[in-house]
C-alpha cells in the first residue's frame, strides 16, 4: 500500500547539464523501515541516486514519490518540509568550520526550535555515542577525517529522521568505529523504523551485515539479497562486536528525548 512506501521511483532518469544520463529508467519501491546497502563503482551514480531522494537534484524525466507524495512539482517550501523528515550524510562531511562540534550537531535542533536544555542533553548523548564527547568544544577542522565523519553522522541522526541516507559513512573509519556506527544505524532501523540507504564500497561491510543491496551499474539499478522484513536478527549482527555502551540501552533512553522533540 502507498502509505507503507517511503521511496518510490517510476522510470526516473537523471543527468547534469550537458552530460548523458547518469541514471536511466530507474523504477523501484522501498518500504518504510527498510535497510539497504547501495553499491556500485565510483561514478556509477550512487551519489546521484541519494541526491534525487533528498531532493538536491531533480530528475530529467520520470516520477519520484516520498512518503506517498509526488515531488516533481513541489514548491521550495514543500521540499523543505519533506526534507525535515530525512537526513543525509555526505562523503565531504559538510560541517560548518565557524561552529564548534557541539554547535554543528545542535544546528538541526535549533532550526526546529528545540529548547537549549533539551539540545544540551541530546547533543551530549549523541556525541558520547559516536565517541566524540570530549571534542564538543573543538573546531571541526582540528579533527581527523574519520572524526569529522562521525560529527556529520551525529548531526544527521539527532533529529531521528524517517529516512537516513549515508554516502560512504564508514569509508574513513577503522573497523571498530565502522562497527560502532553500523550498530547505531541498525538500532535506529529497529527501534524507530528509520528507512536507511547506506552507500559503500566495502565488501566486508556487506558480508558482515546481511542487508539487501541496491546495485548501480550501466546507468540502471538492480536489487539483491533478502528484503528487510525477511532478515533474521542474527543476519545483521556483526562478527566482531565493539566495546562500548549497549545500543539498546542508549536508544531506549534517547528515544524519550526524541519524544520530547516531537512534542515541542
Amino acid at each position: 500500500m502507498e502509505e507503507k512506501t517511503a521511496i518510490s521511483f517510476a522510470n526516473v532518469a537523471a543527468r547534469y547539464d550537458g552530460t548523458p544520463d547518469i541514471l536511466t529508467d530507474v523504477s523501484f519501491n522501498i518500504s518504510n523501515g527498510a535497510f539497504y546497502f547501495l553499491s556500485g563503482a565510483s561514478g556509477a551514480g550512487k551519489t546521484t541516486l541519494l541526491r534525487l531522494i533528498y531532493q538536491l537534484h531533480q530528475p530529467s524525466r520520470g516520477q519520484i514519490k516520498l512518503f506517498g507524495h509526488v515531488t516533481n512539482d513541489m514548491t521550495r517550501d514543500e521540499i523543505t518540509r519533506i526534507r525535515q523528515k530525512m537526513a543525509i550524510v555526505f562523503q565531504e562531511y559538510s560541517l560548518l568550520s565557524h561552529l564548534s562540534v557541539f554547535d554543528n550537531v545542535a544546528l538541526p535542533l535549533r532550526v526546529r526550535g528545540i529548547s537549549e536544555d533539551k539540545i544540551k542533553k541530546l547533543v551530549a548523548k549523541v556525541l558520547d555515542w559516536v565517541g566524540l564527547g570530549k571534542y564538543a568544544d573543538s573546531n571541526p577542522k582540528s579533527l581527523s577525517g574519520g572524526q569529522q565523519q562521525r560529527v556529520s553522522v551525529a548531526r544527521a541522526i539527532i533529529v531521528q529522521p524517517s529516512i537516513l541516507l549515508a554516502d560512504e559513512p564508514t569509508g574513513n573509519l577503522d573497523d571498530e568505529n565502522a562497527s560502532r556506527l553500523m550498530e547505531l544505524f541498525i538500532q535506529m532501523n529497529k527501534m524507530f523504523g528509520t528507512t536507511i540507504i547506506l552507500a559503500t564500497h566495502s565488501k566486508k561491510l556487506m558480508e558482515t551485515y546481511k542487508f539487501p543491496v541496491i546495485h548501480v551499474e550501466n546507468h540502471r539499478v538492480s536489487f539483491s539479497g533478502k528484503t528487510a522484513n525477511s532478515i533474521n536478527k542474527t543476519d545483521s549482527e556483526p562478527k566482531k562486536i565493539w566495546r562500548g555502551p549497549k545500543p539498546q540501552n542508549y536508544f531506549t533512553e534517547l528515544s524519550k528525548q526524541f519524544d520530547d522533540i516531537g512534542n515541542a
